[in-house]
């Protein structure tokens, strides 16, 4: 799912080089911590969200492939 996240931010942003992607695992829950550069913070937020939920339920789809629960917190 990691890799999703990370394939998904780097084509959406200018540039691709400053996405990061972290995973914390508490648990059953694993969280996921999106970082990007400062100008490319808009693009992956989207107006209103809309970017930063789609790419939310893109990853519930995955977790749910895999039997977890995970979370994106875009930083």
């Amino acid at each position: 799912m990691k890799e999703l996240i990370t394939y998904i931010a780097q084509s959406i942003v200018d540039d691709p080089e400053a996405v990061a992607v972290t995973e914390v695992v508490m648990g059953d829950r694993r969280i996921y911590r999106l970082s990007v550069a400062p100008g490319d913070m808009g693009k992956v937020i989207g107006k209103q969200g809309r970017i930063a939920w789609a790419i939310r339920t893109l990853l519930r789809v995955a977790a749910i492939k895999e039997d977890a629960h995970a979370v994106l917190e875009i930083v």
